[in-house]
């Protein structure tokens, strides 16, 4: 199904590209959270139209990405979790508990979907995580896992 973007999307294209994707990822993903439209002839020249005022409001975006960036990057999140005598998480921690600890600390807020732990957390310890501010901007911070009794 070909489609027109509305934003810069990484791997996928730029503002006004028009791209051939499956069908389901078409509807459910990229037209449903409008981020595309059908490739009729009337939306390719309405995109036409609204490039200028699309490519503002990118910038715009990447401009707050930027600060955030410099806000965030390289810092160390501490989270207390519940763990067994061997260093072991009971659960684990997910990326909307991330989220929640960076809100806390910098008062800024970042959607869990775009916190991508490097690897699963399930102990103790260090953890890279990256989060996609834009499509061109990633970050790293340290989640650090600190048990919850060594807390109080």
């Amino acid at each position: 199904m070909k489609v027109i973007l509305l934003e810069n999307l990484r791997k996928i294209g730029s503002i006004g590209d028009v791209i051939d994707v499956k069908r389901g990822y078409a509807r459910n993903y990229l037209i449903g959270k409008k981020k595309a439209l059908f490739a009729s002839k009337e939306n390719i020249k309405e995109v036409d139209n609204l490039k200028n005022e699309l490519n503002k409001k990118d910038l715009e975006k990447r401009k707050s990405a930027k600060s955030i960036q410099e806000i965030i990057e390289n810092k160390v999140y501490s989270v207390k979790k519940l763990s067994t005598e061997n260093k072991e998480l009971y659960g684990s921690v997910k990326p909307t508990e991330i989220s929640k600890v960076i809100f806390k600390n910098e008062k800024i807020e970042i959607a869990p979907s775009q916190i991508q732990p490097v690897k699963e957390i399930k102990t103790l310890g260090n953890f890279q995580v990256s989060i996609n501010l834009h499509s061109e901007i990633v970050t790293n911070v340290t989640v650090k896992v600190i048990p919850e009794e060594e807390a109080k």
